[in-house]
């Protein structure tokens, strides 16, 4: 009997489907605004501004594709690494960027 696990789990990998939420948090108190920039966004810090949390944190969930993709912080103005990032790299400019996988 087939029990239908392969064509489950061929949808949950099929390309339309391939989106992941992915939660960004810039510990940055003194800001007066936050964005997200990246790959994803071709570094526009208009495009994902972040949310500031009682704590001082700034939040934001994106739903991004399987791969990696690099991205930083936008603080006031100034290209900030995510010190919780899962590696460096470098941006098309030369400047250094935090790196993510998704999965």
């Amino acid at each position: 009997m087939h029990s239908g696990t392969s064509s489950t789990t061929h949808h949950r990998y099929s390309a339309h489907c391939n989106l992941r939420p992915v939660n960004f948090i810039c510990y940055a108190p003194q800001a007066q605004a936050v964005s997200l920039v990246g790959d994803f966004n071709n570094w526009d810090p208009t495009a994902h501004p972040m949310q500031r949390m009682p704590d001082g944190a700034w939040l934001l969930k994106v739903d991004l594709r399987h791969g990696h993709h690099r991205y930083a912080f936008w603080v006031d103005g100034v290209l900030t690494l995510d010190p919780r990032a899962q590696g460096i790299t470098r941006n098309d400019r030369g400047e250094r960027v935090s790196l993510i996988p998704v999965s």
